[in-house]
């Protein structure tokens, strides 16, 4: 069980007995279970795949003949995945994902891939690590919402459909996003608490952009491809702005001259740093 994992739950924990509240004792775990995840596509327009994972491990990637291929693997009985099907609804989830015994030696991981169907793509998890490849995916929207986590996303090649929003909520957490250029989104809203987060846009831009970042105490760095047109606005507390060559500023404004499509960012972080490369 990896050492995040752990603290998170020392701290809900510690938090507890704070309030008086008496935790039952942590329950043992049980054999290893493997369990087959294959979930074909609804036969209808609009397909919304919910992904609701609590704590753990997560992979997903490219490469589904169905809408969902892989597996579950854990060792309580809690973390098997409950997958129903509603219409174009298709929900995976765990029977509670908001309720987590407090034990040591937790295993649960989804090692699952995903199919071309045209998708609306939502996750929901808390303290997790997380290994995404959306490359080749139809996602017409992205959601992800997370709490501690450590999440490696990447688009390693364009998605065939536009994208309309790509919503990313995360809590204190490390998250490093690259080939976001081959996200094909339109809007994308980013927002965390402390942390490190890179966002890097490399691939193939499509369209103009509108991007929204909020965090607080955090070190964030903007990947932006030299030759794209980029005009960053910086609204802070108390951070510091470094930029690398090609870059001017005015005021709080920064620009990258390019062709093409325009990435328009907009940066709200409370103290830390940014840095502009690429």
């Amino acid at each position: 069980m990896n050492t995040k994992l752990v603290s998170a739950f020392l701290a809900l924990a510690l938090a507890s007995m704070a309030c008086g509240v008496n935790l039952p004792e942590p329950p043992t775990p049980g054999p290893e279970v493997v369990d087959e995840i294959s979930v074909a596509a609804p036969d209808t327009e609009d397909v919304r795949l919910n992904l609701s994972f609590g704590a753990g491990e997560i992979s997903l990637e490219p490469g589904a003949k169905k809408l969902v291929e892989g597996t579950a693997t854990y060792n309580y009985s809690a973390f098997k995945p409950e997958v129903t099907t509603d219409g174009s609804d298709v929900r995976i989830q765990l029977d509670n994902p908001k309720s987590l015994p407090p034990f040591n030696e937790l295993k649960n991981e989804w090692d699952f891939k995903l199919g071309d169907t045209p998708m609306d793509l939502r996750i929901e998890a808390g303290a997790y690590q997380g290994v995404f490849d959306f490359g080749g995916l139809s996602l017409n929207s992205l959601s992800i919402q997370d709490g501690a986590a450590e999440v490696d996303l990447t688009f390693s090649e364009p998605n065939p459909v536009e994208m309309s929003v790509f919503h990313y909520e995360t809590g204190a957490s490390n998250v490093k996003m690259t080939g976001l250029g081959n996200a094909n989104f339109s809007l994308m809203d980013f927002s965390s608490g402390m942390g490190d987060y890179t966002l890097d846009f490399s691939g193939e831009l499509q369209r103009d952009a509108s991007i929204t970042i909020s965090s607080g105490l955090s070190n964030i760095i903007l990947v932006i491809p030299e030759g794209v047109n980029a005009v960053v606005t910086v609204d802070s507390g108390a951070s510091n702005v470094s930029t690398g060559p090609g870059w001017s500023q005015n005021g709080t404004t920064y620009k990258q001259k390019g062709d093409g499509p325009t990435l328009t960012i907009v940066v709200n972080i409370g103290a830390g740093n940014l840095s502009l490369t690429k």
